[in-house]
């Protein structure tokens, strides 16, 4: 499916800008037909199961209990 580029902003939840900036940058690859970019959408399907991957990854870490510290002494 293709998206134009307020369309992709949107999508990505970035400004309208930055996406054009990185169209014409080629980082977005795009369709020109004349008048507007078109962006295909499946190319972003990578980004977002990383990102995804990061957050689980993340999240585990900030959950993982604190092992109990071998250096503490019992001083009763």
């Amino acid at each position: 499916m293709y998206m134009t580029i307020e369309e992709t902003a949107e999508y990505l939840g970035m400004p309208v800008e930055q996406v054009r900036k990185y169209v014409w940058e080629g980082r977005i690859r795009s369709v020109h037909d004349g008048e507007q970019f078109f962006i295909n959408q499946d190319q972003f399907a990578n980004y977002f199961n990383q990102l995804e991957f990061v957050k689980r990854q993340i999240e585990d870490y900030l959950n993982e209990p604190i092992p109990p510290d071998r250096d503490i002494k019992d001083e009763d």
